[in-house]
């Protein structure tokens, strides 16, 4: 690893980083793209299934059903700006440069309709759009002029000096040095490895969140991680992370989700029943599956083979017959606040930007839309790209991270990493309440502590990841325990009662 100068570093490679780095070599930036991943799957946006919502001309009533879903609560500024530009991002970058072949039927592109959404406005390509859309845009990349890719690549820290951003520390093979930037773009995505049961990869350790917060940066509406109400719930992945999901097009198209006595029970939780929106759809599940010891996806009433070829296969790799339902479980999915950032992904530290689902936009408010995230990253990912072009680098004292003690066991971050999420699943997730909250805190703290006490005289990723996820775990527990009102996908049983967390 050695010291760099570039115009623009922008940290992660899914579609949010792609889309930053590509609109800043537009304009006219020398970008360098640094990415843990070193293959498209290690990044959240290629497991993303179930498509890109766009306006259809219509922005208006696409608006209306994304503050509806965010329980009235998204910003109506960043809204506006995620439908007024979502068709002509769509068409410019997936359609026009990538050349990405969504499904289409006889009369056009076949746009399909998910929980939530008032009309059928979804692109897809079958159910794995996120493959799809990011193996080209990763490839368009590597051959660009101006972009470098840095893969199997991680920022340790930010470069910091008098509140402003100069880049950040990067680390590959055990070697790191300071990347200096005139413009950072945090594009890190979430913290689904924070929790036991995830449809993330495990590289979403919540790294961009932690080196912000760290940092001095401001984050908002960490509460609000939302659930997947339609996970695998078979075989070894209750222990792992990564378990595939059952897209919410299915449900779209007309599957029914029944427990364990053959009862289909939504219609009794929601007047939207299966489409209703997902926090109400996940605490349903849960509920149901408390209650009656299994939920099953009944596919029976579309044909599944035929329009979702890849989780057919998916179902019959695990040794599971669709015909007899597919057993199901809410997994932590999405996290809709993150750094705060205005429509430019500028955030509260002077040349510091962030895009994505490490960013809190406003758009998702307490509860995502389906199929909006692929968009967001897009729309905001062009617009801060933009934005974080023209700055020149300047030099400043690095950080130095020391390695003076022995290496831990190879063990010793997974170990932690199961304590962590333990505590996760067990006391923040669907539903909190106070007292668990306060547990959650405690344990959290101690932690901390003595990751902290480690990173101090060692350096290594697997610290520093663990690091971030024990921060973004805080950050998600402290901002629980503040808001005593349950709104979307923060839900709390004892309703206007708040904790010291801290």
């Amino acid at each position: 690893m050695q010291e760099r100068t570039t115009d623009l570093l922008v940290v992660g490679s899914g579609v949010a980083g792609c889309a930053a780095a590509l609109a800043g070599a537009r304009a006219g930036a020398d970008v360098t793209l640094a990415t843990k991943a070193s293959r498209p799957e290690d990044s959240t946006s290629y497991w993303a299934q179930g498509g890109v919502a766009v306006s259809r001309g219509d922005p208006e009533a696409f608006k209306q059903d994304i503050i509806e879903a965010s329980d009235g609560i998204a910003d109506p500024e960043a809204v506006d700006v995620l439908v007024s530009e979502a068709d002509e991002a769509v068409r410019d970058v997936f359609v026009d440069t990538l050349d990405v072949d969504f499904d289409e039927n006889g009369d056009g592109p076949d746009y399909c309709q998910e929980a939530a959404h008032s009309e059928a406005r979804i692109l897809h390509v079958d159910a794995s759009t996120g493959k799809h859309v990011l193996a080209p845009f990763l490839n368009h990349l590597q051959g660009h002029e101006r972009v470098e890719v840095l893969e199997d690549t991680a920022a340790l820290e930010l470069l910091t000096h008098e509140g402003r951003v100069h880049g950040a520390m990067l680390e590959r093979d055990g070697d790191w040095a300071p990347c200096y930037a005139g413009a950072t773009v945090l594009a890190t995505g979430g913290i689904g490895a924070c929790y036991q049961r995830s449809t993330n990869p495990p590289t979403a350790t919540g790294d961009g969140i932690a080196m912000s917060a760290l940092a001095g940066a401001d984050v908002e509406d960490m509460e609000y991680v939302q659930f997947h109400p339609t996970a695998f719930a078979g075989g070894d992945e209750d222990a792992g992370q990564g378990t595939f999901l059952l897209s919410e097009a299915i449900r779209g198209e007309g599957a029914l989700l029944r427990n364990a006595n053959d009862e289909r029970f939504m219609p009794d939780y929601h007047e939207d029943a299966e489409l209703a929106p997902r926090d109400v759809v996940a605490r349903a599940v849960k509920a149901e599956r408390e209650r009656t010891g299994e939920v099953t996806l009944d596919v029976s009433p579309l044909d599944f083979e035929g329009e979702f070829p890849d989780l057919h296969a998916e179902c019959e790799n695990r040794g599971v017959d669709p015909t007899d339902g597919i057993p199901v479980a809410p997994a932590e999915h999405f996290l809709c606040g993150g750094i705060d950032v205005d429509t430019k992904g500028r955030s509260s530290l002077d040349r510091l930007f962030a895009v994505g689902e490490c960013a809190r936009t406003g758009v998702h408010g307490a509860n995502r839309l389906a199929s909006t995230s692929l968009l967001e990253a897009l729309v905001f990912g062009l617009r801060v790209g933009e934005a974080a072009a023209g700055f020149d680098a300047e030099r400043v004292e690095a950080p130095e991270l020391l390695d003076s003690d022995p290496d831990l066991p190879e063990s010793f971050a997974a170990e932690k990493f199961v304590r962590l999420r333990r505590v996760l699943d067990e006391f923040v997730g669907i539903e909190r309440t106070p007292e668990d909250l306060s547990r959650a805190a405690g344990v959290l703290r101690r932690l901390k502590g003595e990751i902290d006490a480690y990173t101090r005289t060692r350096t290594s990723r697997s610290l520093y990841e663990l690091r971030s996820a024990c921060v973004s775990a805080l950050l998600v527990t402290r901002a629980a325990a503040e808001n005593g009102t349950s709104r979307g996908c923060h839900h709390i049983a004892e309703e206007g009662t708040t904790v010291d967390a801290d």
